[in-house]
């Protein structure tokens, strides 16, 4: 398998990626490059949530990549390639006709060649990156993690997400992990993995239109803060039930909602300063994007 190069120049750039698994639909990573950046230090991938707008949340962690010395690098993937939740969120699994598309289809096998690309490109030797998803990405980042190899990843954030897949072989992907050819085995290793789930206190918005309400999603609860403690309540008793190690944590963010830039701010503080900022701190006078 061809990996592309990736060799972002020092600053903000956007640069073309075409995975090889699919060719006919070319994406961007957007990516920052502090000029202090040297390869050994840390790498994020951040993804980007409904607005398919990675440039911006690329731009969110500007600040903390210049505090970290942190290269940021933001797989886009347009409505035009990517059309719809099935392309994003639920990551080209499942055909329009409910049939399961190739292991090697699934998208979110992604995120870990562009890391091999920028590996490729010298700009980092980092083995591991973490990854922060939030809304769209939110859903993507845990579905990854339900689905893919860990051991290209030492973090992974999920960011209010609309809603989850359920760690349970009893349903179908993606309200479980039924139909896709996984076991007791791929469960416990989603257990194992120390997954976070950053939830704002404040993303209690019913009537959003970007609420996902399909009645799957309206199970888990009526908001999405109320579906992050559905999720880890339930995994927490599956994992107990089958006798499995559960290292995931649930991690609240207080006066936070569906806040794309703020969520950032407290998964960056998180991870690179041990602490979650006050709301004061994380939220601006501008919301940030979805």
């Amino acid at each position: 398998m061809t990996t592309t190069t990736l060799s972002p120049e020092i600053g903000r750039s956007t640069l073309p990626f075409v995975d090889s698994h699919h060719p006919d639909r070319p994406i961007e990573v957007n990516v920052y490059r502090p000029a202090s950046h040297v390869p050994d230090d840390p790498v994020v991938i951040v993804q980007h949530g409904m607005l398919r707008n990675g440039d911006e949340y690329r731009d969110f962690w500007i600040p903390a990549a210049e505090k970290h010395r942190i290269l940021i690098a933001a797989p886009t993937f347009s409505d035009a390639n990517f059309p719809g939740p099935e392309s994003y969120n639920n990551g080209l699994v499942v055909e329009d006709g409910g049939s399961v598309r190739p292991f090697e289809k699934w998208l979110y096998s992604v995120p870990s060649r562009v890391l091999a690309a920028l590996q490729k490109g010298g700009v980092t030797r980092r083995p591991k990156a973490r990854l922060f998803g939030h809304s769209a990405g939110g859903q993507f980042a845990h579905r990854m993690l339900a689905t893919q190899d860990h051991g290209f990843f030492e973090s992974v954030i999920a960011g209010n997400p609309g809603w989850y897949t359920l760690p349970t072989l009893e349903r179908s992907f993606p309200e479980g992990l039924g139909g896709l050819g996984l076991d007791e085995a791929s469960m416990a290793r989603w257990f194992a993995y120390p997954m976070h789930i950053f939830a704002g206190d404040q993303d209690i918005s019913t009537d959003d239109p970007n609420l996902p309400a399909q009645a799957e999603a309206l199970r888990q609860g009526p908001h999405r803060y109320a579906r992050a403690q559905f999720v880890y309540d339930f995994a927490r008793r599956e994992a107990e039930r089958l006798g499995l190690p559960f290292h995931w944590k649930l991690i609240r963010v207080e006066g936070v909602g569906h806040d794309g830039a703020a969520m950032s701010r407290a998964a960056a503080a998180y991870w690179f300063e041990g602490r979650i900022p006050p709301a004061d701190e994380l939220i601006t006078a501008e919301v940030g994007a979805l």
